[in-house]
């Protein structure tokens, strides 16, 4: 992308743009991912569930993974918007949560072609009420970490993910579920922990593999940025052809991660404690993992070997609202224009109007054009907090 022409393309900010390029180059990549190893793809949309990102994706992918009622909802209605035809292998919606409501189990079991209990406590209550509509299977906790930081490992200690392996050997028959589960990275490189996982599973479930009807190996891996697919491909043909399994795969960052930037203005530039500090028009609140994790988003302005450098911070008033400290060329000025690349993922989602600031509008990007396709106002806002 040309970042000078995406800054001068945007008729306001802070403004959130998603490449349709990129997404459409990284769902390319799991097309060949699923011709080469037969492996079915659904596109994990806590990540962003945004119309326009799950149009792009439909005819890539089959299906679409939820957590929750209303994604169930969004799900279900972008699929059946076509006709059954187009919809061919591409109808499927996979649920797997914690939280599973028992009000809600009956529309859930509706929309949801597959659903996989995150306990046997859960199993045990609802499996009796979904099964004649919808595959069951159990989310599993192979007790494999790959992480350093807990608050991304669902196998950390008292993990709150999944039905332990050691439990589901000793009080679960196979043959009983149609299928499981298994999530435990968090935007993985390689795929040795992959590898290490299914070694795992084979060695404690065995040939009682082979009663089930397919395994979810989750999300987690950012596909376009592992050059070798060849341990991928032949795990998933090896599991295929040993138990006869349908393998999905639900990828979410690895989609839409490096087709997202957030442009912003420069507001004002002073210095506190001899060190200048720029206000943007944006907040951590459009990126709120910036502040819950601690992360510094890539700048495409920064230059390591720039001259001039800055604390990027955000609009409000929170003493935390802070991008990082990053390197320029030149100073900048208010009016200037600076864009965070590659935060397409779990962003918007997430983001807040805390203090009354406005949320990003929402432009996609593509070869000829740059086109705004949502803008938030005050009646949004407004319908947000005055009593019904």
């Amino acid at each position: 992308m040309d970042f000078l022409v995406l800054k001068d393309s945007v008729s306001s900010t802070p403004a959130f743009v998603l490449d349709e390029m990129e997404i459409t180059k990284a769902l390319e990549i799991l097309a060949d991912f699923r011709t080469q190893s037969g492996c079915k793809i659904l596109y994990s949309i806590k990540a962003l569930p945004f119309s326009a990102v799950m149009e792009i994706a439909k005819p890539y992918v089959d299906g679409f993974s939820v957590s929750s009622l209303f994604e169930a909802r969004l799900a279900d209605e972008l699929v059946r918007q076509d006709s059954p035809q187009v919809l061919a292998g591409q109808g499927s919606i996979h649920l797997t949560t914690p939280g599973i409501r028992s009000d809600e189990l009956d529309e859930l079991s509706m929309l949801c072609s597959h659903i996989s209990f995150n306990s046997l406590s859960q199993y045990q209550r609802y499996s009796e009420t979904v099964q004649t509509q919808s595959s069951i299977g159990l989310r599993v906790n192979p007790k494999l970490s790959f992480l350093d930081d807990d608050r991304f490992d669902p196998c950390r200690q008292h993990s709150k993910l999944g039905v332990d392996i050691d439990e589901l050997c000793r009080s679960v028959r196979l043959d009983q579920i149609q299928g499981l589960h298994i999530h435990n990275v968090f935007s993985a490189t390689y795929f040795n922990p992959l590898i290490k996982t299914i070694d795992k599973l084979q060695q404690q479930l065995g040939i009682g593999l082979a009663e089930l009807e397919w395994l979810n190996l989750g999300g987690g891996y950012l596909f376009g940025q592992i050059e070798d697919h060849r341990p991928f491909i032949e795990l998933v043909n090896k599991l295929g052809n040993d138990f006869g399994l349908d393998v999905y795969i639900e990828p979410g960052k690895a989609v839409v991660g490096r087709a997202g930037h957030l442009v912003t203005t420069v507001l004002d530039s002073f210095v506190s404690d001899g060190v200048t500090i720029v206000i943007l028009d944006t907040s951590v609140n459009h990126n709120p993992e910036v502040f819950e994790y601690q992360r510094q988003p890539e700048l495409h302005e920064h230059d390591p070997d720039g001259q001039y450098t800055a604390i990027l911070a955000g609009c409000t008033c929170l003493a935390g609202d802070v991008f990082g400290q990053y390197r320029f060329k030149e100073p900048l000025a208010v009016g200037d224009r600076v864009v965070f690349k590659h935060v397409g993922a779990y962003t918007l989602i997430k983001a807040n109007r805390f203090n009354g600031y406005n949320l990003p509008d929402i432009y996609l990007s593509n070869a000829l054009r740059v086109k705004k396709v949502k803008h938030y106002d005050y009646q949004d806002y407004r319908r947000q907090w005055l009593v019904d």
